[in-house]
């Protein structure tokens, strides 16, 4: 399930920094779809970094709460109005649970690249995915999406069995619709109905990410690798 998009900007105001007046204005960019937006992974050179990533996802696989806590730092934030600290993130993830959205939501996170990001309120950081920390100051973040495949078919309607208008890939496109169900009743796949150049159709959902989703960012330290901030946004 798709994260809420409504109100999402409170909670990730903690990492972002704030858009340029033209984008508060929600002023659109000159067809955002022609530009490509590739992907990044700016830590892949780095030994440490991958091991690290490695083992956190297994952990995440595993349900192995001990690690996963073990490599969450102690001033973990969570979000612009929530309490940081361990505390918070359990409570936040509800990690004790079998159905935590955590074993759904990082993964999502680490499977794509990460990029360092930075800003005056928060340090140097490891943060995945890429999108955010790369998003153009010129595109809206609340109509945009980044695609995140090399290669997707735009189809005429939600269904894997219609006509193919155009195959895209990495770049922004307009979103018209994040949650589109298939049009098969007994087809859980999920799509989002954009906007590319003239055409409108149908992607599937793993294929294209919102800057305002789920951002996980990490620092190295003397105990090596630490989650530093994970931000969450609820229904």
């Amino acid at each position: 399930m798709r994260i809420l998009r409504r109100g999402i900007c409170m909670l990730l105001l903690a990492v972002i920094p704030a858009l340029p007046a033209q984008a508060q204005q929600k002023k659109p960019p000159a067809k955002p779809q022609d530009g490509v937006f590739a992907p990044r992974d700016e830590a892949a050179s780095d030994p440490s970094w991958t091991r690290f990533r490695d083992r956190l996802l297994q952990a995440v696989q595993e349900r192995d709460r001990k690690f996963v806590l073990g490599i969450v730092a102690r001033n973990v934030r969570n979000g612009l109005e929530q309490p940081a600290g361990h505390e918070e993130f359990i409570r936040q993830w509800d990690i004790n649970a079998e159905d935590s959205p955590l074993w759904r939501e990082l993964p999502r996170a680490l499977h794509l690249g990460a990029a360092w990001y930075s800003h005056e309120k928060m340090p140097r950081s490891l943060c995945a995915p890429y999108v955010l920390p790369h998003w153009p100051k010129d595109a809206d973040p609340h109509g945009y999406g980044a695609i995140t495949a090399r290669e997707t078919a735009l189809r005429a309607a939600p269904s894997g069995s219609v006509e193919i208008l155009a195959s895209l890939g990495y770049s922004i496109v307009r979103v018209i619709d994040w949650e589109v169900a298939d049009s098969d009743a007994d087809n859980r796949q999920k799509w989002v109905k954009i906007s590319a150049g003239e055409r409108e159709g149908f992607i599937p959902e793993e294929h294209i990410r919102s800057p305002l989703e789920h951002l996980a960012c990490f620092r190295k330290g003397e105990a090596g690798w630490r989650l530093t901030s994970f931000l969450a946004a609820g229904e």
